[in-house]
């Protein structure tokens, strides 16, 4: 079972930027960023193939997040900039030992292991 810690929210005006990080306990082939904003349901924000380092992002934050990872650190890294307030949500990390089909990797159901949250809020 991988373990998964994140960091790096806070809370920052529009236009700023910020940076998650997720240090996972072991070697993981995808992880990914999710986030939650209350009321609506947990979406996919960006993924990555930790091999090949082939990366998946939501459309709505194409241009302005990059997703990362450093292989020897078995860490995950979210930069985000341009920060709109409509990105106000608890973000997450998530893990599966399995290997899903890119089509998956923005979908909560495909990971099975998830890191606890950390809240980003972007005030207008």
């Amino acid at each position: 079972q991988v373990q998964l810690v994140e960091s790096g929210g806070g809370s920052v005006q529009a236009g700023g930027s910020l940076r998650l990080s997720c240090a996972a306990s072991g070697y993981t082939y995808c992880m990914g960023w999710f986030r939650q904003a209350p009321g609506k349901e947990r979406e996919g924000v960006a993924a990555i193939y930790f091999g090949s380092g082939s990366t998946y992002y939501a459309d709505s934050v194409k241009g302005r997040f990059t997703i990362s990872r450093d292989n020897a650190k078995n860490t995950l890294y979210l930069q985000m900039n341009s920060l709109k307030p409509e990105d106000t949500a608890m973000y997450y990390c998530a893990t599966d030992p399995l290997w899903p089909p890119p089509d998956r990797l923005l979908k909560p159901s495909t990971f099975r292991y998830w890191g606890q949250g950390t809240q980003v809020t972007v005030s207008s």
